[in-house]
């Protein structure tokens, strides 16, 4: 989850798409370079399975004048080495 955060604050698309489960992942991930992503927290891991669990997290983000949170629970699954992002709520 920290490494897919640094990716957004970072713009790295490259990252993020290698870093999504194939099954979900968008075909083109468009960035607003005017976003800046100010913080990150997580609130609870959840192992769900031997190779699946769950993060909680929140994360702040500043546009211009207009600040916002995205707070979302994260399915990720294990593949090989790597964890891959299913999805969120």
């Amino acid at each position: 989850m920290r490494s897919r955060y640094c990716a957004f604050s970072r713009g790295n698309t490259a990252y993020l798409q290698k870093s999504w489960a194939a099954e979900t992942r968008p075909l083109i991930l468009d960035l607003d370079p005017a976003q800046v992503w100010t913080g990150l927290v997580i609130d609870r891991h959840e192992v769900t399975g031997p190779d699946t669990a769950t993060v909680r997290f929140t994360a702040t983000w500043r546009n211009g004048t207009h600040t916002g949170r995205v707070r979302e629970t994260s399915r990720f699954r294990r593949e090989g080495a790597d964890w891959v992002y299913i999805d969120g709520t």
